[in-house]
């Protein structure tokens, strides 16, 4: 049963993220026909193509790599003047036929060259007014723009389920004057994230063992000074210099004082026992927490959705360095970070372990899902709107600079400089692209074996 439903799990997120490329690929598409744009592909996936079905112009399919998806729109790239044969040819009824003429000048004008000649060899004479470059500029920011968009929208209507019905879980300290949940043995010097080692003979004991605490009590003061709330209490052992301790508590109603020393220097955590380590302030214990619940609608949503958009671009900009450290983890090199990214084969991963734990109940387990599909599709919304090709932020940048490119023409009263040359900015894309599978055939390698685990 357990294998049954770690199997439901990744079948429901692998669906998801298809259809949420599904939809993606169609935020391209539908505006570029309204424009009057001409599509001649649709496909989910890529590779070798699993079926297909021709529908007026536009072939619909699915290929055996479900890793991605795309839309073929005809004209992306205009033709260089300088690669344009002079004379014009006709076909056998003598409609002009455009021909592009092959630079060999460089290994980097070849692949344009060869990119231009591949785009023009699939546009007819008709085409010609139906070209993507041709499209004002805006045209082309609401067709690269519409894809991601809508996983900016499938996020948000998943999160706004969760969060209206459900709601944002957190664990908070109860107010007020903390009651000690749990006490520690012992000083222990901890590196990374993960938990404590046990405590060893050598170790020395806590200052909350010292002094005697034990669950239950409620700490009313320290040093004097009247404890009201959990953060107080840490700024108050953090801030005593001289490590004395004077600890007030109530227990079964009667309160009692404890003197103690909260500065210690915990052994070394590495095999080096001459590895330094400071004092610290530290007392050794946790307070009693509860489950707050907060739902809202959709303003709340937005706001959410805002603090992780801000926490989803910084770790943008961090992915290499991960991605790098998910390699030496890979090679054995050093432990997976607890916080590193994942790849299709993790997030399929996760639900499993979520789907088929016997801790959470179908609810948890719903929600967990809704918010691991949410939470993958506004990445993948954030990630396309970068301005680099051959993503869609790359497109969109480059419209963006034929507009104001073109608008500071008309001001100066210049000719216009015409459309922008995406083909000059292949190489980049060839870059960012052979960088993009890297880091993903990393990330799968790493979650197949050093996987992330989050089911305890």
């Amino acid at each position: 049963m357990t294998a049954l439903l770690y199997l439901l799990g990744v079948v429901i997120f692998v669906a998801a993220i298809l259809v949420s490329i599904g939809l993606h690929e169609l935020g391209h598409m539908i505006p570029a026909k309204k424009f009057g744009g001409k599509v001649t592909q649709y496909f989910i996936g890529f590779g070798p193509t699993v079926w297909s079905k021709q529908v007026g112009e536009t072939e619909y399919g699915v290929k055996a790599v479900p890793l991605g998806g795309y839309v073929k729109i005809v004209g992306m790239l205009p033709p260089a003047a300088e690669e344009l044969v002079d004379s014009v040819e006709h076909d056998a009824d003598g409609n002009p036929v455009h021909r592009v003429r092959k630079s060999n000048t460089g290994m980097f004008t070849q692949l344009i060259s060869d990119a231009r000649s591949a785009e023009w060899e699939l546009i007819r004479p008709e085409d010609d007014d139906r070209l993507f470059y041709k499209m004002a500029w805006w045209k082309k920011v609401v067709v690269m723009a519409g894809g991601p968009t809508v996983n900016l929208l499938i996020a948000f209507v998943l999160f706004l389920i969760v969060f209206s019905t459900y709601g944002q879980r957190t664990q908070e300290v109860e107010p007020g004057a903390p009651v000690v949940a749990t006490v520690s043995q012992c000083a222990i010097a901890q590196t990374g994230d993960g938990p404590p080692r046990q405590c060893t003979a050598d170790d020395p004991i806590s200052p909350a063992l010292d002094a005697g605490l034990v669950p239950g009590d409620r700490i009313v003061g320290f040093n004097g000074v009247e404890v009201t709330g959990w953060q107080q209490l840490r700024d108050l052992i953090e801030a005593n210099a001289q490590g004395t301790a004077s600890i007030t508590y109530v227990r079964d109603g009667e309160e009692t004082t404890a003197e103690t020393n909260t500065t210690v220097k915990p052994p070394s955590p590495g095999d080096d026992p001459e590895e330094t380590v400071r004092e610290v302030g530290f007392l050794g214990i946790s307070p009693t927490t509860y489950v707050a619940v907060e739902k809202g609608g959709p303003i709340y949503t937005l706001d959410a959705m805002g603090t992780m958009t801000v926490d989803t671009v910084k770790a943008l900009g961090q992915l290499p360095m991960k991605v790098f450290d998910v390699g030496q983890a890979i090679l054995g090199l050093e432990e997976r970070a607890p916080d590193s990214p994942v790849s299709i084969v993790g997030g399929g991963r996760f639900a499993g372990e979520q789907t088929s734990s016997e801790v959470l109940d179908v609810q948890e387990k719903t929600i967990f899902l809704l918010t691991l599909i949410a939470g993958f599709n506004l990445f993948i919304g954030l990630f396309n709107f970068l301005p680099l090709l051959p993503l869609d932020g790359g497109h969109i940048a480059s419209a963006l600079w034929e507009a104001v490119r073109r608008g500071i023409a008309r001001l100066r009263r210049k000719p216009d400089p015409g459309y922008v040359d995406a083909a000059k900015l292949l190489p980049v894309a060839y870059v960012v692209a052979s960088a993009m599978l890297v880091m993903g055939v990393v990330l799968i390698v790493g979650d197949i074996v050093v996987p992330l685990d989050i089911s305890g």
